[in-house]
């Protein structure tokens, strides 16, 4: 590291917005590099390196998979109109077009079934919810390395999980096969050096850090001094001043809140998806 290099205090003061009483003196470029993530919306419209892109996909491919069954498949776009359909589909997220690249992330299970009758069997195990989550899980370790390893070159990134308020229109615009679906997007590409982007503070180690059973004491507590976190943080980038537990609130509040994803299950199994 070097002497300019920020200490494991400081980086977890940035990741929290405040001080956790953590006692870890040792870290590394990687770790350095997962506390630092923020999500970036505003690109340069230079485009992704193919190099950093195959890169990436080959760290996804070396995330760990549920029985080996690698169940996910991943589009990679940069036509700038199929990525402007695909921003109105999963409204409002502009960076999608902003981005040069914009990556969709696939729960697949059309590959396994075509495996499953070349080989005379029914397959019958990927009618059940639980290949569906194997499916969706696998995808998501294997987007979140191909984020580090994007991040670890410089680019900027941003999850969309709006991809599911229309996920039929979606699969239709990207081709895919029967059970296959868009669990959620990313952006990618060069972050704008003019727009700066704070590490926004996540929840207290004490709220997520549980040992040897779950505790569920000084919740509200904890909940409170977040909230004051969260408030000085979007003072901080002159966003609304909401906190977070009523931002949270107002999201699950009611089906509406979901927008359109509370239909999931039925649209799902007009996809081709049994989700016994």
């Amino acid at each position: 590291m070097s002497p300019q290099s920020p200490t494991a205090t400081d980086l977890l003061h940035c990741r929290y917005g405040a001080d956790q009483g953590a006692k870890i003196e040792r870290h590394n470029e990687t770790v350095e590099a997962m506390l630092s993530h923020r999500s970036v919306r505003s690109y340069l419209p230079d485009p992704v390196p193919e190099d950093l892109l195959q890169l990436a996909i080959a760290a996804a491919q070396s995330a760990p998979t549920s029985s080996s069954l690698q169940a996910w498949s991943v589009v990679a776009v940069e036509d700038e109109e199929k990525r402007r359909r695909l921003e109105q589909l999963a409204s409002p997220n502009p960076q999608i077009v902003s981005a040069p690249l914009f990556l969709v992330w696939i729960a697949d299970l059309s590959r396994l079934r075509i495996i499953s009758q070349s080989n005379g069997r029914s397959g019958e195990g990927l009618d059940y919810l639980e290949s569906f989550l194997v499916a969706s899980i696998d995808a998501t370790l294997a987007a979140q390395n191909a984020l580090v390893a994007f991040e670890s070159f410089g680019l900027g990134t941003c999850y969309i999980g709006g991809m599911r308020n229309h996920p039929s229109e979606v699969a239709e615009l990207l081709g895919l096969p029967p059970e296959s679906m868009a669990v959620f997007g990313m952006t990618v590409g060069y972050p704008d050096p003019a727009i700066k982007t704070a590490v926004k503070p996540r929840l207290p180690q004490s709220l997520v850090l549980h040992r040897e059973h779950y505790r569920s004491g000084a919740v509200e507590r904890d909940l409170d001094g977040y909230d004051e976190t969260m408030r000085a943080f979007q003072s901080a980038q002159d966003m609304a001043v909401r906190g977070w537990t009523k931002v949270v609130a107002n999201r699950i509040g009611d089906a509406q809140s979901l927008h359109g994803r509370h239909l999931l299950s039925a649209i799902m199994r007009r996809m081709g998806f049994k989700i016994r």
